[in-house]
């Protein structure tokens, strides 16, 4: 793996799933770019300081895990994070390339159920309860791709969305699949970059 990452997340509600995810990194979490335990609280700084501290940890990491969260579309910078991931941003002489990203849904009171549900045959999702940046860049394949029939959850979607305890049991596996569709510069998706 050893891919350059980055965490976006609600902090109030995933900081313990986040901290999940930096230890299953294991010798790979040199290569975390993101906040920890250790990083200093930036609730009193103004809004382009943060932007500045956020873009600089950004800046050359390859890969961007988003945690879905109930309440993360109260968050003001999981959406701006999605979409300058997304970006490829000029510095002086060196310009950045596309993020892939994966979307881990958190569990709630043991389950996925805040987010993921089935109708009929199919798996749903509660679209509304995350950014739209995020959910425009799920099923977003063109040409759509399928497997047996169905549409294929792990390469159909530019943001693939992992239940957390997958993730956490072969977190390897998604992030190496992000990476490579970056890799593509997201070729075969229709990509949504911006917030609205």
């Amino acid at each position: 793996m050893a891919h350059k990452t980055f965490i976006s997340y609600k902090y109030s509600e995933s900081r313990e799933l986040r901290d999940k995810i930096i230890k299953a990194l294991g010798k790979d979490t040199t290569y975390y770019k993101g906040e920890n335990v250790d990083s200093k609280d930036m609730t009193d700084y103004k809004r382009e300081t943060i932007r500045k501290n956020l873009a600089d940890m950004m800046y050359d990491t390859s890969v961007t895990i988003v945690i879905l969260s109930p309440d993360m579309r109260k968050s003001e910078w999981i959406g701006w994070e999605v979409s300058y991931c997304l970006k490829k941003i000029k510095r002086k002489d060196r310009t950045s390339q596309r993020n892939g990203v994966v979307a881990v849904i958190k569990k709630v009171n043991g389950s996925y159920s805040w987010f993921k549900y089935s109708e009929g045959n199919s798996t749903k999702y509660h679209m509304e309860k995350i950014q739209n940046i995020v959910a425009k860049n799920h099923f977003n394949s063109n040409p759509p791709q399928k497997v047996d029939g169905s549409y294929d959850w792990l390469n159909g979607s530019y943001i693939t969305f992992v239940e957390e305890d997958n993730f956490l049991y072969n977190l390897t596996k998604y992030i190496d699949n992000a990476y490579e569709k970056s890799e593509n510069d997201g070729s075969g998706y229709e990509l949504t970059i911006t917030e609205d």
